[in-house]
């Protein structure tokens, strides 16, 4: 079983959305084979929590725009750490850096196949990590 056409293009919408609000390290992964509750996993990170609730208004209101549907849930909005956007065929997850490296959800789902992004999401891919060095450079030519 592969993801349906529905799901993917939820997925290409909902990463064009988070390219356009800077998220990083955008990646979308097929879980059809291995769960029965969802096709797939969009997930997306930034550096802090403003942004996470800036990516995830975005998706939402792009999903909303153009196939005029909105999630069933949404979690996380009080922290905005990870805010979970759930619309059946596909979950999204938009995470502050910090959580998304010690959640590691890629770890969990690396097995699944990648689904195809719009060119804007695959140029993130990298971006957490070159964010995380120049803000450490910044900090060490304040002090």
């Amino acid at each position: 079983m592969t993801a349906t056409d529905r799901a993917t293009q939820l997925v290409q919408i909902a990463a064009q959305a988070a390219a356009d609000r800077l998220a990083h390290d955008i990646i979308a992964y097929d879980v059809s084979d291995v769960l029965s509750i969802t096709d797939a996993f969009l997930l997306a990170s930034a550096p802090n929590d403003r942004q996470v609730k800036s990516i995830s208004d975005e998706i939402e209101a792009q999903l909303q725009k153009e196939l005029g549907i909105k999630p069933v849930r949404r979690e996380g909005d009080r922290d905005a750490r990870w805010i979970l956007l759930d619309y059946v065929d596909v979950v999204v997850h938009v995470q502050h850096s910090e959580e998304r490296v010690f959640y590691s959800l890629e770890r969990l789902w690396k097995d699944c196949p990648e689904l195809p992004l719009p060119d804007d999401a695959v140029k993130t891919k990298g971006k957490g990590e070159e964010h995380a060095a120049l803000s450490a450079r910044a900090d060490e030519d304040a002090s």
